[in-house]
């Protein structure tokens, strides 16, 4: 239970111009600490929008969102950035490097500020090199490719050892070489460190590949189950 979220009758709305539109509706979910499940799902069918819901990037307009006993859905601003620091990596589609820090100085930028035990430098080294990116420390984002960025943002999203790795389409810019690259990176992750992963895709054989596979549509989900791996 310690590092698992729990998401019960879990919704979320937006409106605009008068008009109300509801993204998520009554998600009733568990994800255990340590698997690896795959969300998909068509465009608008609230796979990203429950991404940033569990990863505290939003809050719910209905419903409990809890971490362990802790009701997180309740917590205030600071206390929301402390429980993502400690628990949540995130890696995202566009990547979101600051163009003015270098790759090593985009893998230490979620410690800036923070007080950690190790060093932060030493750190966000051994990650660059754990990516295969050792050589590329001192460079901009401009001076990478698509997948050499990939592999910054994923190790800027390690760099404080987080239980949960959340990732919003981790092939969806990247060519197949590369996307197998990443997808093989993320899988060593989840069985050598034990460190959950949640994925989004549109990609069906893709998530084929994960432990669960929870497929949503319209703002629910209409398929839940383990899958065999061979």
């Amino acid at each position: 239970m310690q590092d698992t979220f729990i998401c019960r009758q879990l919704g979320k709305s937006f409106t605009g111009d008068g008009i109300e539109t509801h993204a998520l509706s009554d998600i009733n979910l568990t994800l255990d600490g340590g698997d690896f499940i795959s969300i998909i799902g068509p465009s608008g069918s609230g796979k990203s929008t429950l991404l940033s819901l569990i990863g505290t990037l939003d809050r719910p307009t209905s419903g409990t969102l809890s971490y362990g006993d802790q009701a997180i859905h309740q917590l205030k601003s600071k206390e929301l950035s402390d429980f993502r620091f400690e628990n949540v990596g995130f890696i995202f589609q566009q990547f979101h490097l600051i163009s003015t820090l270098t790759a090593l100085e985009n893998v230490m930028a979620p410690l800036f500020g923070r007080k950690v035990t190790y060093d932060k430098k030493e750190r966000a080294l051994s990650l660059l090199e754990k990516v295969g990116l050792a050589d590329k420390a001192g460079s901009l984002p401009s001076q990478l490719s698509g997948g050499q960025q990939q592999r910054v943002a994923v190790a800027r999203a390690l760099v404080h050892e987080p239980k949960w790795l959340l990732v919003d389409e981790p092939t969806g810019n990247l060519d197949t070489e590369t996307g197998e690259i990443i997808f093989s990176l993320l899988r060593t992750l989840n069985e050598e460190k034990g460190c959950g992963v949640l994925f989004v895709t549109h990609d069906p054989a893709l998530a084929e590949r994960a432990d669960r596979k929870i497929e949503m549509r319209d703002g629910l989900i209409i398929e839940d189950r383990r899958l065999v791996r061979a």
